[in-house]
């Protein structure tokens, strides 16, 4: 069953949609890689339940070469053994801001990321998640 979408944002808000896509071009500069940037919006969106962006960052993860196990597995990253400590740090942050109402980013998240990130790879980090975040929102909201 296909729902209707009930507005099209990217046409009614096309400067705010661009600034979202500059946002995007940046982050595809950043020294996290497009990998690691993929899984966490993979995961950030089986999180918000985002099927269009679940479909998306799964199509970019395989066509990177990423095995269908790790992304199967993704899910229960937590007690999968296909995640290395940088994933794992990365993963975490993703889903203590993207539950922030509930975790309120706490230090035992956050202080990982400093054994494998830059400070400007978890300033990045940050901006990946907050971007994804407003896009599973936008294609939620407005079911794209």
């Amino acid at each position: 069953m296909t729902t209707p979408q009930r507005l099209p944002y990217y046409t009614l808000s096309p400067e705010a949609y661009r600034g979202f896509g500059a946002t995007k071009a940046a982050l595809e500069k950043s020294s996290l890689g497009k990998p690691l940037i993929e899984l966490i919006w993979l995961r950030m969106s089986q999180i918000n339940g985002c099927a269009f962006c679940l479909e998306m960052h799964a199509k970019a993860l395989r066509a990177g070469g990423v095995p269908d196990a790790t992304l199967d597995g993704l899910a229960g990253w937590r007690v999968s053994e296909r995640f290395s400590p940088k994933e794992r740090a990365a993963l975490a942050w993703t889903e203590a801001l993207t539950h922030v109402d509930r975790t309120h980013a706490p230090d035992e998240d956050y202080d990982p990321l400093k054994e494998h990130f830059s400070d400007v790879e978890i300033s990045d980090l940050t901006f990946a998640i907050a971007l994804m975040s407003a896009f599973n929102r936008l294609a939620i909201g407005m079911r794209q």
